[in-house]
């Protein structure tokens, strides 16, 4: 879903800014890195969770955004600027996931290590199988497509290793002193990971071409990851409300095909969701996309444990 700037409060940008003079006149501090723990903030939870998999007790590891706001919408926060300017690396997701937010931030933190291009910028998709690239032109007539892709790539959890193996090779990088204690947080990540998620495609097996719903197109990676089939959304088009006319033809879609779960990330109103639930028999399952959705979802692996549970439970109820 991809935003414009104009999307941030006057209020909070003006106070932003009024900090951004403040750190600009202020001594600029060393690399933490010299001095301790390896300062590393990121976008998103689920890249901080990633990240201090390999980091360890070597680094600290802090998120921008929680894991139950819409990564796409952020609000500007003075307190994230004295994080930044403070920060050795800064991960992103990138595909313009963060654009509508993030890019002031970095600017006026005034930390040259973590610009854009910089060697303290580090831009996860690159690192990702990335779905849904669009072909053709883009316009805004489709609603907020990214022009490069789904940004929701995280979730799919091979993914998730191609990306650590990026930090590790970064922070490897950016710390050589540390390299083979990053290499050995690898390795057990990875063995971890793998043996998980050898659980989570056994667990998932027996609804493998099972037909949902989502309300926007966060589920890409995961619906191919698991063997699911999304047949529509409750959006009419990325990030524009759901009409009565597109609910009427999703109700009758779904009554056609048999489709009894809808997925719904905790940042949007239920009303439409639950109102197509009702007239199809559908369940409304509200699935978490990042670390920190809840309280108990405290890292990467028990992301997908979560999901997967709700996910069963949807389906041996709507047999």
């Amino acid at each position: 879903m991809k935003i414009n700037i104009t999307k941030f409060s006057h209020c909070i940008l003006a106070a932003v800014t009024a900090l951004a003079l403040i750190l600009a006149s202020a001594p600029f501090a060393p690399p933490a890195a010299a001095a301790g723990k390896f300062q590393i903030m990121t976008a998103t939870s689920d890249l901080a969770a990633i990240a201090q998999e390999i980091g360890g007790d070597r680094v600290d590891a802090e998120s921008i955004a929680r894991g139950y706001q819409d990564p796409h919408f952020v609000d500007a926060k003075p307190s994230f600027l004295l994080k930044l300017r403070k920060a050795d690396l800064l991960i992103v997701v990138g595909l313009e996931l963060e654009i509508g937010w993030l890019p002031p931030l970095i600017q006026q933190s005034g930390n040259p290590r973590i610009q854009v291009a910089a060697p303290g910028y580090f831009d996860a998709s690159r690192f990702a199988k990335i779905l849904e690239i669009p072909s053709g032109q883009v316009t805004r007539a489709e609603g907020d497509v990214h022009p490069q892709g789904n940004p929701h790539y995280w979730l799919d959890p091979d993914n998730g290793l191609r990306i650590a193996k990026g930090i590790q090779n970064k922070l490897s990088e950016m710390r050589p002193a540390d390299a083979d204690y990053f290499a050995q947080r690898y390795a057990s990540f990875e063995q971890r990971l793998q043996q998980a998620e050898a659980n989570w495609i056994a667990q998932m097996k027996p609804y493998a071409g099972r037909k949902v719903v989502t309300y926007h197109r966060s589920w890409p990676n995961f619906a191919e990851h698991f063997h699911l089939d999304v047949v529509g959304y409750v959006e009419p088009r990325p990030g524009i409300p759901p009409s009565p006319q597109h609910t009427v033809e999703l109700i009758q879609m779904m009554k056609r095909d048999g489709v009894k779960i809808i997925l719904v990330e905790p940042y949007f109103d239920l009303k439409t969701p639950n109102s197509v639930a009702r007239e199809t028999g559908a369940k409304v399952v509200v699935m978490m996309p990042s670390v920190g959705g809840e309280k108990e979802i405290t890292d990467y692996f028990k992301l997908f444990e979560y999901d997967i549970a709700k996910l069963k439970q949807a389906f041996d109820a709507t047999r």
